[in-house]
């Protein structure tokens, strides 16, 4: 017989393997290898967990047939990987300098990514010889991968094949499926009879049992649709398994998240004409199986979520499936309840909030195509749909779609690759794109569709006050809120309506400002908020390297008023009791949001209007549709600004308008007061007048000016090492060979430490490269993570292609 050949990508933690291995089929596995299927292996001297992503290759000609390794065993009964989700695993990895072993493990849900054990049971051959050597003379025994080696493993199956072992595969899943008490009819009428034969004339509950059961032959159900069905008592269903008419067993329960929905059903709106245009163009991408991508440019309040859900049940409509993608899940519970409200059961929710178990079954169901609509954050991008008709990235300029940590990718990229593979269009949508994605509906690369009025026509935007917090402690002292905002709050808090107030409290890092007229201290190359590191007293550039000492007279105006800027929602909360007593707040952070359903909680609890102030971070910019709110207040527009960030100015715009777009969502009008020490910034100039349009011209400007994105591909090198000498060494040695190996046009800016240098014991240095064609380095930059892979054992390189922040 033919043998056969496997390509498994191995797991191996120390030093990753990023190529298949060739492995041979046993004879006895023949039927049960299938790509996308977990298997064991064994490499080196132990055994470990591979994923199979090809079958039927050729030998490799350098090894010969005997030499040739096999297959232990497999762990799955069904693949657990698509051909779509491994073409775009190791896609994803060249894309992004990474292991593809990573990328197949962040598509599986953490239930997968189990310890594996196997059950031996002596049969009455095995040799006392071999009952000592592998089951440690015992009858039976469990053992783990890593308890024999590979050439143990072969004997043992050796065994196995003779018929002297039995072997069992013993999944010990960090989760198990669950599973509840249920009752099953018997197969066979003729065991009914021989128990209704039984059953005396006065057993009515019995044969109450016993007519429903002859209707339902082979049908299983738990005990609580026996009690609703039959109306019979739990004692009286164990009286029925006694008498034969029934058998316990048990069926399993499919774990579903906190439904966000209350029942209510969610109508479908009547669109406007702006809507409307929009609706029919996604529309008409779907039935054509288009893969087009839109950008649906709408502002806040203009209604992209009904456009959303309307193209949504047109995919579902013609028997597609729909991924909605949102920037954090545990942020938007409206937006969950909208779905859930709309699709019902056929939604399915993936999102890291979810326990383990949660995760596992959602991932099940939607596997087993029982769903209709995927809503999740950025790892949901990956779940495993089959008909993919639609895609929804809200709110698309969020950096929370980039993922920071190994492996690196962008789920809006993985959501274009998906696209492209299911022919489906997508849809970005957001008040205010990214540069990068509204430069390229500007070249016509996106659909650019807008939404320029808000849905309910008798809501208008709200008016914007800029309010200069350098008059403001002049007159009040070193304080949060400045008269006007005192004065605002008041007056809307007396009328029994709401108010958000956020503190814009991004990114670790410290800058400094003067308290007089608003300078920040910036590096004459990049252009840049300078970071302030007190160990050294200077004021440094990340991008560049440049540093000054930190100044003690403002250059602008000469004051001596030149501070480190930050404050904390507890010393708000503690300042807003003290001014207004009466009003009890609710407070958002990370620390009061940490436990699960605890965002979702307070939202509702807001939502009753059991308190009229909700004061967080930037998690009340997003996705908060509360009809009271007649107030937002931003109290230090500044923190943005000051960040060591090409983005700084972008992200700033963005947060303000979003957080702007809370107020006057209703028919009552909305106000929005922003405090900052540079009222003159056009970030700030800007987002008052709800002016998208002028922002990214005046930004773009800018951004050519300074070669930056989105004119230039970018692309982060980040070293780290628990010595920062040996870092600073190293990375001094990488920038100086990728400069004679880079082509002479890309920029190679730094090396230089990073704007938090220091983190968990380690110091962290970074370099830029900046480039016209996005992958003209990509060939020296994976032959550089392939050199890190020898480099000594403590130094650590990633390569992050389009970062979207560089704190």
């Amino acid at each position: 017989m033919d043998k056969r050949y496997a390509q498994v990508v191995v797991d191996v933690p120390t030093k990753q393997t990023n190529r298949p291995y060739t492995y041979e089929i046993p004879a006895e596995l023949k039927d049960d290898v299938q790509a996308g299927m977990r298997v064991l292996v064994a490499f080196g001297h132990r055994s470990v967990l591979g994923y199979v992503v090809r079958v039927d290759v050729d030998r490799p000609a350098d090894i010969e047939a005997d030499q040739m390794k096999d297959i232990l065993t497999v762990l799955d009964s069904k693949p657990v990987l698509s051909a779509e989700l491994l073409e775009l695993a190791s896609e994803m990895a060249q894309k992004n300098f990474s292991f593809w072993v990573a990328f197949l493990a962040l598509m599986l849900p953490a239930a997968l990514k189990a310890s594996y054990r196997k059950k031996l049971t002596a049969k009455p051959t095995l040799s006392d010889e071999d009952r000592v050597t592998y089951l440690e003379g015992q009858q039976e025994r469990l053992v783990k991968t890593k308890d024999f080696s590979a050439k143990e493993w072969r004997a043992v199956l050796k065994l196995r094949q003779e018929g002297k072992l039995l072997v069992e595969n013993q999944i010990e899943d960090k989760v198990r499926v669950k599973t509840e008490l249920a009752y099953k009819v018997p197969a066979d009428e003729a065991v009914l009879a021989e128990a209704a034969e039984k059953l005396g004339k006065g057993a009515k509950v019995q044969q109450t049992i016993l007519a429903f059961a002859k209707e339902h032959l082979s049908q299983t159900f738990s005990k609580r649709d026996w009690v609703a069905q039959v109306d019979v008592s739990a004692a009286a269903l164990n009286t029925a398994v006694e008498k034969g008419i029934l058998e316990k067993t048990a069926v399993e329960v499919k774990r579903r998240p906190d439904v966000a929905g209350d029942g209510s059903i969610d109508t479908v709106k009547v669109l406007n004409d702006e809507q409307q245009a929009a609706y029919e163009s996604i529309t008409a991408a779907i039935e054509d199986n288009q893969d087009k991508t839109f950008l649906l440019e709408g502002i806040t309040g203009s209604g992209k979520t009904e456009v959303y859900l309307q193209a949504a049940q047109s995919a579902i409509n013609q028997g597609k499936q729909v991924l909605f993608l949102v920037p954090e899940i545990a942020l938007t519970p409206q937006m969950q309840k909208r779905v859930e409200d709309r699709f019902g059961d056929k939604t399915a929710l993936l999102h890291s909030g979810l326990s383990a178990g949660e995760r596992y079954d959602e991932w099940r169901r939607i596997k087993e195509g029982k769903v209709q609509v995927v809503i999740g954050a950025r790892s949901a991008v990956f779940a495993p749909l089959k008909n993919l008709g639609l895609i929804i990235v809200d709110e698309e300029h969020e950096s929370s779609y980039s993922q920071s940590e190994n492996p690196h990718y962008s789920a809006k990229e993985v959501a274009l690759w998906r696209s492209r593979y299911h022919q489906a269009p997508v849809v970005l949508g957001s008040a205010t794109p990214s540069l990068e994605s509204r430069a390229r509906a500007q070249k016509g690369v996106y659909d650019l569709l807008t939404l320029s009025k808000r849905a309910n026509p008798t809501a208008k935007l709200p008016e914007v006050d800029i309010v200069d917090m350098r008059i403001a402690i002049q007159d009040r002292g070193d304080t949060n809120f400045s008269t006007e905002m005192l004065d605002k709050l008041k007056a809307h808090l007396k009328r029994g309506e709401q108010a958000v107030l956020m503190l814009n409290r991004r990114g670790f890092s410290s800058f400094v400002m003067c308290r007089d007229c608003g300078f920040v201290p910036r590096d004459p190359n990049c252009n840049l908020a300078m970071t302030l590191h007190m160990d050294t007293r200077t004021l440094k550039c990340h991008y560049c390297d440049y540093q000054t000492a930190i100044p003690r007279i403002c250059p602008s105006c000469g004051s001596n008023r030149i501070r480190y800027y930050g404050t904390g929602t507890e010393k708000v909360e503690e300042e807003l009791k003290e001014l207004l007593p009466d009003y009890p707040v609710i407070r958002l952070d990370q620390d009061t949001t940490r436990k699960k359903g605890a965002m979702a909680k307070a939202l509702r609890a807001f939502g009753k209007k059991e308190a009229q102030i909700l004061l967080g971070t930037q998690m009340v910019a997003k996705g908060l549709d509360f009809p009271d709110v007649t107030l937002v207040g931003v109290l230090n527009a500044d923190t943005g600004l000051g960040l060591p960030d090409f983005r700084a100015s972008e992200k700033t715009f963005q947060l303000l308008t979003q957080v702007a777009g809370r107020a006057g969502r209703a028919a009552q009008q909305g106000e929005v007061v922003i405090q900052t020490f540079n009222p003159d910034h056009y970030a700030l100039t800007f987002a008052k007048h709800h002016d998208y349009e002028g922002f990214y011209r005046q930004e773009m400007s800018i951004r050519h000016a300074a070669e930056f994105p989105p004119y230039y591909y970018a692309i982060q090198i980040q070293c780290a090492h628990p010595d920062e000498n040996a870092v600073a060494l190293q990375t001094a040695k990488i920038a100086a060979w990728l400069r004679k190996q880079l082509p002479e046009d890309v920029l190679v800016l730094g090396p230089s430490p990073k704007a938090i240098a220091k983190l968990k014991g380690k110091y962290y240095f970074q370099m830029l490269l900046k480039m016209k064609n996005e992958n003209e380095a990509d060939a020296v930059l994976t032959d550089l993570v392939q050199r890190s892979q020898n480099a000594e054992k403590d130094l650590q390189l990633e390569v992050r292609r389009n970062p979207v922040s560089f704190m």
